[in-house]
C-alpha cells in the first residue's frame, strides 16, 4: 500500500485545493492531509478566513482523502518520522529552493518520493480573499453599509 502525504492551509476551499487532492490520491492508496492550524499559518504572515476547524473538517469530507490531520509544525520530516508515508505531494512552487533540495535528499535516503503539483494558474486564497475584501470596500463605499454585513472583528 503507498501512502501519501501533503499539507496546506486550505482556506476558502477552490478547484486548485481540489485537483491537487484529487491527483495526489490518483498516485496513492491512501491520502492523508495535513490542514495547518490556525497558529501556524502565521508563518505566511496572515491569518486564515476560515477557522482551523472548519477547514479540516471541509477537507476531512473530500472523497479523495482518507484521513486529515493537524499540521503543526512546518517539518515535513517530523511528520514523516509519525507517519511513515511513501510519497509527499507538494506545490511547485517550492521546486528547486534551497530548502525543499534539502528536504529531497533527507526524503530520498528513507525511500520517500516528493511529488510536485502545479499550482493553479488564476485562483488561490489569496485572490479571493483580496476580491472579497475589494468588493466589501466597494459596497461600504457606494453607500450599502446598511444591508452589508460586517466581517468579524478578527479577520484581516
Amino acid at each position: 500500500m503507498v501512502i501519501g502525504y501533503t499539507t496546506g492551509v486550505y482556506d476558502l476551499f477552490h478547484i486548485g485545493h481540489l485537483n491537487l487532492l484529487k491527483n495526489a490520491r490518483g498516485l496513492c492508496d491512501k491520502l492523508i492531509v495535513g490542514v495547518t492550524v490556525d497558529k501556524l499559518v502565521e508563518y505566511k504572515k496572515k491569518r486564515a478566513v476560515i477557522p482551523f476547524e472548519e477547514r479540516i473538517e471541509i477537507v476531512r469530507n473530500i472523497r479523495w482523502v482518507d484521513a486529515a490531520i493537524p499540521q503543526e509544525t512546518l517539518d515535513k520530516f517530523e511528520a514523516w518520522e509519525k507517519l511513515h508515508f511513501d510519497v509527499l505531494f507538494v506545490g511547485d512552487d517550492w521546486y528547486h529552493s534551497p530548502s525543499w533540495q534539502e528536504m529531497e535528499e533527507k526524503f530520498k535516503a528513507v525511500g520517500v518520493r516528493v511529488v510536485y503539483f502545479p499550482y493553479t494558474k488564476g485562483t488561490s486564497s489569496t485572490l479571493i480573499n483580496q476580491t472579497l475584501k475589494n468588493l466589501r470596500a466597494e459596497l461600504t463605499d457606494g453607500g450599502c453599509k446598511q444591508t452589508f454585513k460586517q466581517p468579524r472583528a478578527d479577520l484581516p
